[in-house]
């Protein structure tokens, strides 16, 4: 029998050649729950570490979390050292899956530019908008201005760097990594549900009420949609420092149950509960739904395509695919 035509058994190439799948690796590697896993994992452990050590140098002076109240200080402290531990535990996971950090969200080419400013400006006019909502039912007042006069700038700086850190934290914390990671496994809608349930339950406070829970949510997914269609987190990282910053410093009204500190004005609240949001603040109050809807429209009609696009780098060939499976 001739062997003329016949491949040699050593020469042979498949056309495909598919890796080997299991409960923890997919197609393209380690699988997109068990990443999340790991990540939370990493950063659970920075923050242990961290906030240990500062207790342990300080000799219990200085302490991680609000239970002091908040303050600049206190915000800039505890969302500092979460949000440099979440970088550190997204630039350890970027090593593995082969990626850059700004991939989860914060390219360095757009960092504090247009969409920031456009989001921070937003931010302000929404809190702006649910509180005359309130003055015009009689429920909101300024009484009086809360600070002396040379101490307006430093303090509007402070409160300002404080939630602008608080929002890098925050929107990293639920829409950064593990967003991104989520969304090449389930897309992108039911990994922004689950992890906006999520953003609501860790806000749940002694004096948070129904309509105040149900605002946070709100505004998870609010900031979903801002991710969604411009592509990063920096229009949400904007609004959520300029809602805040109006909210605690400019009108000096309860954010989430904490009671403002340094504020440049006081003010007063009178009325039921569900127009002024009663302990828990505003946010609790029912007018926050509906300026965070309007908001929603108005963003949709000026950003109308989705630019957030994870892309999974396929290893074998070098192509790319829009999700895992």
């Amino acid at each position: 029998m001739s062997d003329a035509g016949l491949t040699p058994p050593d020469e042979v190439t498949p056309t495909s050649a598919k890796p080997k799948t299991n409960i923890f690796r997919g197609p393209h590697g380690i699988r997109a729950g068990w990443r999340a896993l790991i990540f939370l994992a990493i950063l659970a452990t920075l923050v242990f570490l961290l906030s240990s050590a500062l207790r342990l140098l300080s000799h219990g002076r200085i302490t991680f979390g609000y239970n002091h109240g908040l303050t600049p200080f206190s915000v800039a402290l505890t969302d500092g050292i979460i949000f440099l531990c979440q970088s550190v535990a997204a630039i350890i996971m970027g090593r593995i899956e082969r990626r850059t950090f700004g991939q989860y969200g914060f390219p360095r080419v757009t960092a504090f530019r247009q969409h920031f400013w456009i989001g921070a400006v937003a931010g302000f006019l929404a809190i702006n908008s649910s509180l005359l909502c309130v003055f015009m039912l009689h429920g909101y007042r300024i009484t009086a201005l809360a600070i002396h006069s040379s101490t307006i700038v430093p303090a509007a700086v402070a409160w300002g760097v404080a939630f602008v850190i608080l929002g890098l934290a925050e929107e990293f914390g639920f829409r950064g990594y593990l967003q991104f990671t989520l969304t090449t496994g389930m897309g992108f809608w039911p990994s922004a549900i689950l992890l906006s349930l999520w953003f609501a339950l860790v806000h749940i406070g002694p004096n948070e009420t129904k309509v105040g829970v149900f605002s946070v949510l709100l505004f998870a997914f609010l900031f979903c949609l801002f991710l969604r269609r411009t592509g990063t987190l920096w229009w949400a990282v904007g609004f959520h420092a300029g809602w805040d910053w109006g909210q605690t410093f400019f009108y000096g009204v309860p954010d989430s149950g904490f009671a403002p500190y340094h504020s440049l004005f006081n003010s007063a609240f009178s009325g039921a509960h569900w127009l002024t949001g009663g302990s828990a603040g505003p946010e609790a109050s029912v007018f926050t739904p509906v300026v965070l809807l309007v908001t929603a429209i108005l963003f949709s009609r000026f950003y109308s395509a989705n630019r957030y696009q994870p892309v999974v780098w396929r290893l074998m060939g070098g192509a790319h695919c829009d999700q895992e499976r």
